[in-house]
């Protein structure tokens, strides 16, 4: 079949990796890398002018959402349900842990960059906090 008729893309590494890219959007495949194990998350970034959509397609994924402006005042956590489309809203700080078989399907604007999407160091607290909250869901995890 002519290229010029269908794509077709696949990612086997570690982490995230942009794989089809439109003027207004792109689609990423995210899998496992262990500096996003919850010890080792010192930071949530945020996307200041889009939303960015998470599904979960196998392994287990839980993300991370801080609520406040210029710091992080409160954090949550969502095991993630495969094949359920997750929006993070605009301006919101996340980060995210997941299992070794995970694959993590994203979508968000094609122009969402480091420019517009900063990042905040979380404090000792918060750190402790997220790995406390991810040992409990991982064991309603099963």
């Amino acid at each position: 079949m002519p290229s010029t008729l269908l794509e077709t893309h696949e990612y086997q590494g570690q982490g995230y990796q942009h794989l089809i890219n439109s003027p207004l959007w792109r689609v990423a495949l995210m899998n496992y890398t262990p500096d996003q194990l919850p010890d080792q998350i010192t930071e949530f970034q945020r996307h200041d002018e889009t939303d960015e959509v998470f599904v979960l397609l196998q392994g287990h994924c839980i993300l991370f959402l801080g609520e406040g402006g210029d710091e992080v005042t409160r954090i949550f956590a969502q095991n993630m349900l495969p094949f359920t489309l997750y929006n993070i809203k605009k301006s919101v700080w996340h980060s995210h842990t997941s299992s070794p078989d995970a694959k993590v399907l994203i979508v968000e604007n094609a122009d969402t960059s480091p420019a517009n999407s900063p990042r905040l160091q979380l404090s000792l607290e918060q750190r402790k906090e997220i790995a406390e909250l991810a040992q409990r869901l991982w064991e309603a995890y099963g």
